[in-house]
C-alpha cells in the first residue's frame, strides 16, 4: 500500500509531506519585506495589506515541524489588520489511534488462538476480528526486543544487545540509544499524536536511573508524553517499583493491589482524558505489561481456575498444543514436533514430589498469563467505549521472546538466587513449603524449564536462544476494522518486530524522518507489514535477518535459517565461539526446524554463515559476548556507574528510591555505616537505611528505640545483630562494621557488629551474602524501606522513620 500524500487547504497543519522546502530564504525575506515597508511610506497606503501566502505542504521529515514564515505586519492598527491562522501540528487527516501490546515472556504456543491451552479470549479475539501472524520474530530477549520495536532497527544499532543490566563498553552494547534513532512515540508526538506508555520500560541504561539522571532516555525524553511504569526488567507485582513520569510513586498498601491491573486503570484514564480533551487528536498507546515475566505474581482467585489443569504435565500438554496449532491451521499440517532440550526430563520420569510442585508452577503461570489478558481486555473494551475501536490500530504481540527457561530444572521460590548461584532456592523439599503460597507475596517464584520447552511448541528452544524460534518466534494480532477488512485470517509472511515502527509510519500516512531534534537519523531497517493486510499469499518483503543473543546466532535468509547454540538458557557455555556446531533449516518447508540439513547442504550453510559475518559487522554485533553474571558488575563491563572510583557515600533523609545501579556497592567487601541521628521523648521506630527488600537485603533499623541490623540472605536466612538497649536522647551515632571472611572470594560470610557512640553493643554472624545481585527493582534509601521490607520486624508504613536522621555514611574498606 502506498503512502497517499495529501493536498487539504489547510496544508501546513494536516498531510503528509513532500522533501522540498518551499519557504523563501531568509536573505529573500528580507528584502522582501525592505520592499514592503518602502512602498507603504512612498505612497502613504493606509489600508491593510495583505500578502498573498503560498500554501505549501508542511515538511514532515524534519521534526519537530517548522511553523511556517509570515512576512512582517506592517499596519498600526490591530482592528485594521488580519491575523494570520495560528500554527498548530495536527497529525494527518483519517490517522488513526494507535496501541501497541507487548506481553512478556510468553512463546509461541502460549495463546489459545495459537494453539495453547491456556485460555487468552482478548487476543482472539483480536485475532478473529483481524489478522494473526505465524511467522513473526523477536530478538530473544526483552530489551533488545523492545528497543527495536519503538525505533524500526535492529537491537545492536541501537546499543542493546542485551539487557541494560549487563551493557558494556563495546559499540552494539553500551545500552545508550543513539541520537540518530528516534523511536516511533518520537516521531508520532512530533506529528501531532498524543502519546503515553505504561508498564515495563526496560530500555534506559541503569547508571541513568537515578534523581541525578540523565533524563535523555527517559520515557518522557524519548517521545511519551505520559508514563506510568517500572523502568527495570521485572518487578514485584504486589509491590511494584513505579515512576510516574519522573517521580517514584508509592503504591498503595493494599492487599489487593496488584500492578497489572494499576497499569491497566492508568491507562484507561488517560485514554479517556485524552479523548475528552481533543478527540479529534490520535493516540499512541505502548502498552506493556511485566506480565507473565518473572516474578509470577497473581491472586489466589485466577490460580483458582487452573487447579489440576496441567497434572498431565509438560509431554502431554506440548503434544496437545502441537495438535492444537495444527487443528488450527496455525502451523502446517505436515509440520513435525521438533525435539526437546536433553536436558528436560520425561515428565514420567519425574518423582511424584517433583511433578506436584511442577504443575503447580504452571497453574501459577497460567493464571498470570489470564490475569493479563483480562486486562488488557480492559483497555480494549474502554478503546470501544469510546467509540474508537474501528479508527485504532493494534498490534497485540504475545510476548518479546520465547517463554523462560530461566527458572532451570525445578524452577525457583526467588528468582534472585538464581542471580546468585544459590541451589537451596531450587530445592524440590523446600520449594513444596511454599506450595499453597506459590504466586503470592511470600514467594517470587519462576517455573521449570520444561514447561518452557512446552508453551514453546512446536520449538525446541526457549528465550535466550537467538538461534531457533523457540525463542524469537511470537504470535501477533493485528486489528484495524477501518482498514484491514480480512477478518481471522493467518497471515505467513516472514517479519521481525524492527517492521511495526515503519508499519505504524506508513498506516498514519507519515514519512521516515530524515532530521528529528537536529540530529540526521540513521534509517529505519525494517520493512512495513501493510502489504499482508490485502495480500495473504503476497511474498515476505523481509528477506534477511540476523539474530545473536550470549552468543547464540543465526541468519535467517529466503526460507532458510543457520544458526549456533552457544549456550542454554540455564548452562555456562561449552564451547569456544570458532568451536561451535552450526545446523540449517530450510524453514519455508520445515515450519518447527525439526530436521537440521547442515551436512546434506555444507555449500548453503557456509554461504548463510558468511552472510552472519557481513550483517554482524554491518549491524555491530561483533565481538561475541557470553558472559552473563559478571557483567552485572560494572568494573568487569566497562560501563559507566556512579560509584566508580568512590569508597563512600553520604545521604541524607528522604534520599530514597535508589536502585541497585545507583548505589555504592557493598557486596563482596568490608564496609561500614555511620548514621547521625537524634531522638526525642518517645523511643524512635523505623529504618535509618536499608537497600533490598523481602527476597534480599540489608536494613539498619530501630525498633522501640532499640537499634538493629539485619542481613537477609535471599529471603532464606536473616542474620540479626541486635542492640540492648534505647538510643539516648538527642544526638547519637549509630555504626554498623561489617568484616567480609572471602577476601577475593564473592559471595563469602562476615561478621556485623552493631556500636552506639563508639561502644558495641551487638554481633551477629552472617554465612553468606548475596554475591551479585539483591534485587531487580527493590531499591535503597533512608528513612524508609520502599517497595518491600528487608525484615519481617516492619511492614512499609512501620519503616518510616519517627526520630530524625541527620546523615547517614556508608564506607568501603579495602
Amino acid at each position: 500500500m502506498k503512502m497517499k500524500q495529501q493536498t487539504d487547504s489547510n496544508a501546513f497543519t494536516s498531510g503528509y509531506a513532500r522533501t522540498e522546502d518551499v519557504r523563501a530564504t531568509p536573505a529573500a525575506r528580507t528584502v522582501g519585506s525592505i520592499l514592503v515597508v518602502a512602498m507603504l511610506f512612498v505612497y502613504g497606503l493606509t489600508t491593510t495589506v495583505v500578502v498573498a501566502q503560498e500554501k505549501a505542504q508542511v515538511d514532515r521529515t524534519e521534526l519537530p515541524i517548522k511553523a511556517p514564515w509570515y512576512p512582517p505586519i506592517t499596519t498600526l492598527d490591530a482592528r485594521d489588520a488580519k491575523a494570520p491562522p495560528v500554527f498548530e501540528v495536527k497529525a494527518p487527516k483519517e490517522a488513526p489511534n494507535v496501541v501497541v501490546i507487548l506481553l512478556d515472556d510468553l512463546g509461541f504456543g502460549g495463546t489459545s488462538a495459537a494453539g495453547g491451552v491456556i485460555e487468552t479470549p482478548h487476543f482472539d479475539r483480536l485475532a478473529r476480528a483481524g489478522l494473526l501472524y505465524n511467522q513473526f520474530h523477536t530478538t530473544a530477549l526483552c530489551s533488545p526486543t523492545r528497543q527495536a520495536l519503538i525505533t524500526g532497527r535492529n537491537h545492536h544499532s541501537c546499543n542493546q544487545a542485551k539487557i541494560t543490566e549487563v551493557a558494556t563498553a563495546f559499540p552494539g552494547a553500551t545500552g545508550m540509544l543513539p541520537n540518530d534513532i528516534a523511536t516511533i512515540a518520537e516521531t508520532l508526538r512530533l506529528n501531532g499524536y498524543s502519546t503515553a506508555a505504561y508498564g515495563k520500560h526496560h530500555e534506559t541504561a541503569v547508571w541513568e536511573i537515578s534523581p541525578s539522571g540523565p533524563f535523555t532516555r527517559w520515557p518522557n525524553f524519548t517521545g511519551f508524553d505520559e508514563f506510568y511504569g517500572f523502568l527495570g526488567g521485572e518487578t514485584n507485582q504486589w509491590s511494584p517499583a513505579v515512576y510516574h513520569n519522573l517521580n517514584r510513586v508509592e503504591t498503595p498498601e493494599d492487599p489487593d493491589y496488584h500492578f497489572m491491573n494499576d497499569m491497566a486503570t492508568k491507562s484507561i484514564e488517560w485514554m479517556r482524558f485524552q479523548q475528552a480533551l481533543t478527540p479529534d487528536k490520535p493516540f499512541f498507546v505502548y502498552f506493556a505489561p511485566g506480565a507473565v515475566h518473572a516474578p509470577h505474581h497473581v491472586p489466589k482467585f485466577y490460580i483458582e481456575k487452573q487447579k489440576g489443569n496441567f497434572d498431565e504435565g509438560w509431554d502431554v500438554i506440548r503434544e496437545r498444543i502441537f495438535e492444537q496449532q495444527k487443528k488450527l491451521g496455525v502451523i502446517p499440517k505436515d509440520t513435525k514436533l521438533a525435539k526437546k532440550p536433553d536436558d528436560i526430563k520425561d515428565w514420567k520420569d519425574l518423582s511424584a514430589k517433583e511433578q506436584k510442585l511442577f504443575a503447580r508452577q504452571a497453574e501459577v503461570f497460567a493464571a498470570f498469563l489470564d490475569m493479563t489478558d483480562h486486562e488488557t481486555g480492559r483497555v480494549i473494551q474502554a478503546i470501544e467505549d469510546m467509540g474508537e475501536l474501528d479508527n485504532t490500530l493494534i498490534f497485540y504481540i504475545a510476548g518479546d521472546n520465547g517463554t523462560s527457561a530461566e527458572g532451570g530444572m525445578s524452577g525457583l521460590y526467588n528468582e534472585m538466587t538464581y542471580f546468585n548461584n544459590e541451589p537451596q532456592g531450587s530445592d524440590i523439599d523446600f520449594m513444596l513449603k511454599y506450595y499453597d503460597n506459590w504466586g503470592d507475596a511470600s514467594t517470587y517464584p519462576h517455573m521449570a524449564a520444561g514447561w518452557a520447552v512446552a508453551f514453546d511448541s512446536p520449538f525446541t528452544w526457549t528465550k535466550q536462544v537467538a538461534s531457533n524460534y523457540g525463542g524469537t518466534r511470537n504470535a501477533m494480532a493485528i486489528h484495524w476494522p477501518d482498514r484491514i477488512k480480512a477478518k481471522g485470517e493467518i497471515r505467513s509472511q516472514w517479519h521481525h518486530v524492527i517492521d511495526v515502527a515503519p508499519t505504524i509510519l506508513e498506516a498514519a500516512g507519515l514519512p521516515e524522518p530524515r532530521i528529528v531534534n537536529g540530529t540526521p537519523q540513521r534509517p529505519i531497517e525494517g520493512t512495513s507489514m501493510a502489504y499482508t493486510w490485502d495480500f495473504p499469499n503476497a511474498p515476505s518483503q523481509h528477506t534477511i535477518q540476523y539474530f545473536e543473543m550470549f552468543g547464540n546466532r543465526g541468519i535467517y535468509f529466503d526460507g532458510w535459517f543457520a544458526g549456533t547454540l552457544h549456550v542454554k538458557p540455564w548452562a555456562s557455555p561449552e564451547t569456544r565461539f570458532t568451536e561451535d556446531t552450526w545446523e540449517l533449516y530450510h524453514v519455508a518447508e520445515d515450519f518447527s526446524m525439526s530436521t537440521d540439513l547442515s551436512k546434506q547442504h555444507p555449500e548453503m550453510l557456509a554461504k548463510l554463515q558468511q552472510a552472519f559475518l557481513g550483517e554482524a559487522v554491518k549491524y555491530k554485533v561483533l565481538p561475541l559476548d557470553d558472559r552473563r553474571q559478571e557483567l552485572f558488575n560494572p568494573k568487569i563491563a566497562g560501563r559507566p556507574d556512579l560509584m566508580f572510583g568512590r569508597t563512600s557515600l553520604t545521604l541524607y533523609e528522604g534520599m530514597n528510591g535508589l536502585l541497585e545501579n545507583d548505589f555504592i556497592n557493598i557486596k563482596n567487601t568490608s564496609f561500614e555505616i555511620v548514621a547521625e541521628v537524634e531522638s526525642g521523648d518517645k523511643p524512635a521506630n523505623g529504618v535509618i537505611v536499608a537497600q533490598g527488600g523481602r527476597f534480599g537485603g540489608w536494613a539498619l533499623h530501630v525498633k522501640e528505640g532499640v537499634p538493629r541490623y539485619t542481613y537477609n540472605y535471599l529471603g532464606l536466612k536473616h542474620s540479626v545483630a541486635a542492640g540492648t538497649a534505647k538510643l539516648p536522647s538527642g544526638k547519637s551515632t549509630v555504626k554498623m562494621d561489617f568484616a567480609y571472611d572471602g577476601g577475593k572470594k564473592p559471595g563469602a560470610g562476615g561478621t556485623a557488629t552493631l556500636y552506639v557512640n563508639d561502644k558495641s553493643v551487638a554481633t551477629v554472624k552472617v554465612p553468606k551474602t548475596e554475591f551479585s545481585v539483591f534485587s531487580a527493582d527493590e531499591s535503597a534509601g533512608v528513612g524508609i524501606d520502599m517497595e518491600t521490607t528487608v525484615s519481617e520486624e516492619y511492614d512499609r508504613e512501620g519503616s518510616k522513620y519517627t526520630g530524625k536522621i541527620d546523615k547517614v555514611t556508608i564506607t568501603l574498606k579495602k
